[in-house]
């Protein structure tokens, strides 16, 4: 029985994964580094900020020294945040979607995205009150398709004292990338899987695949995954 929902943000919810390359890409290009397209969505897309930037610098033979990584992860962000704000990046019924959980379901967000991004994304669109936590980039060490994002998440619906203990088998997980289906699988968690960003075959693993919010329906879901 699934008494938890926990939605990954980038990708899954928004359209912001373009926005991430591009605002990657120019600080990247300030150091002299070109980062493609391709290779982003193909290879880096999931990793959060401090690791993207620690690969392009390892893959140009560069070292990634704390204060270098500091700085361009504050520019990105700078940039990132202009991008963003005010702006509508919901995917078509994803607001409702979430609503629609929320009258249920305990939520919690798991991005390796920065906090402040999330929380302003979830509160352009009055959602940030129905999730019950935000886990994002400073909350754990490993990106995904390590498990520790979601594994953070538990550990966050099990201090709101549910009785008994929410299980990670209870915990649905809504990703769009290969590494967020492996990492939610990784921690015990039943998996649906959106192709926003990835074909199905790419997320053969997650328990369910569907196109889009807009073509899921939450009772099928919770029917077949229960």
């Amino acid at each position: 029985m699934i008494r938890a929902i926990i939605f990954d943000l980038d990708g899954t919810l928004v359209d912001t994964e373009p926005l991430h390359f591009k605002a990657f890409s120019e600080v990247l290009a300030a150091e002299g580094i070109e980062l493609s397209r391709e290779h982003y969505f193909q290879d880096l897309i999931g990793y959060n900020d401090r690791e993207c930037f620690s690969v392009a610098l390892r893959e140009h033979h560069r070292a990634a020294a704390p204060a270098l990584l500091d700085a361009l992860i504050a520019r990105k962000a700078a940039l990132y945040m202009e991008m963003i704000r005010g702006e509508d990046l919901y995917y078509p019924a994803a607001q409702e979607f979430v609503r629609q959980c929320a009258r249920r379901f305990a939520l919690v967000l798991a991005t390796g995205t920065l906090r402040a991004e999330a929380e302003i994304i979830l509160r352009q669109a009055g959602l940030r009150d129905l999730f019950s936590d935000v886990i994002s980039a400073e909350d754990f060490q490993r990106s995904k398709p390590a498990p520790d994002a979601f594994a953070t998440a538990l550990r966050h619906l099990r201090r709101r004292n549910f009785q008994p203990p929410i299980q990670a088998r209870e915990c649905l997980v809504i990703e769009d990338t290969a590494a967020g289906v492996e990492g939610a699988r990784a921690a015990g968690m039943p998996v649906l899987a959106i192709t926003h960003t990835a074909p199905p075959a790419a997320l053969s693993a997650a328990d369910l695949v569907r196109p889009s919010l807009a073509e899921t329906d939450l009772e099928e879901v919770l029917r077949l995954i229960g």
